[in-house]
């Protein structure tokens, strides 16, 4: 699983090859400033100091000393442009990344959204690529220095003496031991961690987006305890890590001062069995505390590095699932759409277990109305999102004038298909652009036009701005009618050939539905249309009326044939008129 996890960091640095090459040279100079620094003030106090003098040849001790400041000033100016360029780099990645996530999310296929929450995504998205950004703009900006201070280090610390060295090293075993075996803790700790956030950051987003139903059956205290229950199951988690990640500090700072301490008692002891210079003592002392200085970073940064290791892999998890993505290229491209729809011994099941429809056949002529009619989990809605192509069908077929809607450009297919759900969703934008939705074809006298067909008119110029009112988020600054009302006007806009209205009217009131009704009436009559009601006096019109129980067809016919069969559809409409009375 780990070396997936790199192959797949490998793949979103890959196109930064030359830029993470500039990093490496940039900080190997960098690593040769911070080694030089200390050999500087060595040969100062071995070279000068020890000998009492203050010139040796041309050199002087101010000239070692601007030299020591000029490598300063490089190495921070140097420090700078890697750093930056590092940053740049982690935007860049995260950028592509965020955006290929989101394009995956708009490109997949309704089942993949049915199996995977909305809050789950959002946190993918937000919360998880940031954790990445961490990896990329933070760490790696550190990392490639580190990796090569540490190794430079090491071997100018062999070069001086190697047996001095070797006995500085002593300690770097139980370092990496410690490291190893705190990093396989944490790990575990970590991946327990990042599935209660997503719980959590899921929770969060369901309960801001369901606050009015919340409200409305007053369980904020109940909500409130779960709240309060998945944070302190991420703070307990979170806990192992900060205590092991609060110890390490002090073993890593235990293990330097006990390689200095060798160090000291080396020469002190006179083990090696000559004389140290002083200066050789302090370049030693001073390359063990360099030594573990980035040591130490890079054992700070495993927090940070499995979270964005954990949060990489479960975008991925998304991403590599290729499966769910809707192919909107490929299939006929439709010209001139009449209308005209078959279903031949359909048979759809959504777990390919229970059948939703079964053997379902029937005609819609171009420019017919016809209504499904049936008690709720009949089968209506699905009938209308297979005829979208939102899920495919097991066994038949499904014919757009004459073609198997297989065969269809899906894009080209559901440009043709206008579709009004019982709650429309409206985006925080302008009126003009809620009913546009960045079709460069509609231009603003099709909005007005659109507007007044759906009776919206009134609505509209009632707003300050008209058509350039801001709508809050999901259009809570409207009500549901209204809402509506700017549905049957994109409706309108678009102009699709085929019309599908999913219970469009229940949430307008008796006047604004006779208002709605007769532009529905007009647009009907010239293209296909397919209505969905409950309220059964809304489709006595319709050209044919498709009776579903069960996920069967039981009836079919017009209104007044079917109220005459005295059947299933009689009894539905009678027992209707019941309860108005």
């Amino acid at each position: 699983m780990k070396n997936k996890t790199l192959q797949r960091v490998y793949e979103m640095a890959k196109p930064y090859k030359k830029t993470i090459f500039i990093i490496v040279v940039l900080s190997l100079i960098i690593s040769v400033g911070e080694i030089v620094r200390p050999y500087l003030i060595k040969v100062v106090i071995d070279d000068y100091l020890s000998l009492g003098i203050y010139q040796k040849g041309f050199v002087t001790i101010g000239m070692i000393g601007a030299l020591y400041i000029a490598i300063v000033i490089i190495g921070n100016i140097i420090d700078f442009i890697a750093s930056t360029t590092t940053n740049m780099m982690g935007e860049n990645i995260i950028y592509n990344l965020r955006n290929k996530l989101f394009k995956y999310t708009q490109y997949a296929n309704i089942p993949f959204h049915d199996r995977t929450p909305a809050g789950k995504l959002f946190v993918r998205i937000t919360n998880d690529v940031e954790d990445i950004s961490t990896l990329f703009k933070d760490v790696l900006t550190t990392f490639f220095k580190d990796i090569i201070l540490i190794i430079t280090i090491a071997s100018i610390m062999i070069y001086f003496s190697v047996k001095l060295s070797l006995l500085a090293f002593l300690v770097l075993p139980l370092v990496v031991l410690f490291s190893i075996t705190l990093t396989k803790v944490l790990n575990k700790i970590y991946d327990k961690s990042k599935v209660i956030k997503t719980k959590l950051n899921t929770f969060l987003a369901e309960s801001i987006y369901g606050v009015k139903l919340i409200k409305i059956f007053n369980i904020q205290r109940e909500k409130q305890e779960e709240c309060e229950k998945l944070t302190n199951d991420y703070c307990k988690s979170r806990l192992p890590g900060g205590i092991i990640e609060g110890l390490l500090p002090g073993l890593m700072t235990i293990l330097e001062n006990l390689a200095i301490s060798i160090i000291v008692w080396v020469c002190i002891s006179n083990i090696l069995g000559k004389n140290l210079d002083v200066g050789l003592v302090y370049v030693f002392i001073t390359y063990i505390k360099q030594l573990f200085e980035p040591i130490n970073r890079i054992i700070e940064n495993v927090e940070d590095v499995q979270e964005a290791f954990v949060s990489i892999n479960k975008i991925y998890d998304i991403l590599d699932h290729k499966e769910f993505l809707e192919d909107l290229e490929d299939g006929i491209q439709l010209t001139e759409v009449k209308g005209k729809i078959e279903f031949k011994n359909v048979w759809f099941s959504y777990d390919n277990k229970n059948w939703v429809l079964k053997n379902i056949s029937f005609t819609i002529e171009p420019g017919q109305s016809i209504a499904l009619v049936g008690k709720t989990g009949c089968g209506k809605t699905t009938i209308t999102n297979l005829i979208n192509r939102f899920y495919d069908i097991q066994q038949g077929e499904i014919l757009l004038d004459g073609i198997n809607i297989k065969n269809i450009n899906k894009r080209s297919l559901r440009q043709n298909i206008g579709i009004i759900l019982q709650e429309p969703f409206i985006f925080a934008k302008d009126i003009k652009s809620n009913i546009k939705l960045n079709n460069s074809n509609i231009t603003d006298e099709d909005i007005l036009n659109a507007v007044e067909l759906s009776s919206a008119e009134e609505f509209v110029k009632s707003l300050p701005k008209g058509i350039d009112e801001i709508a809050k988020e999901r259009g809570s600054s409207f009500s549901a009618g209204q809402k509506q009302l700017l549905a049957f006007a994109r409706i309108f806009a678009h102009n699709p050939s085929i019309f599908i209205l999913d219970e469009a009217t229940a949430n307008i009131d008796t006047h604004t539905e006779k208002l709605i009704q007769k532009s529905i009436d007009i647009i009907s009559a010239k293209k296909t249309s397919i209505f969905i009601a409950h309220r059964l006096a809304t489709i006595i019109n319709v050209d044919k009326i498709i009776v579903l129980d069960a996920g069967e067809i039981v009836e079919m016919g017009n209104h007044l044939e079917l109220l005459h069969s005295g059947g299933y559809y009689s009894k539905l409409y009678n027992s209707y008129y019941a309860s108005l009375t």
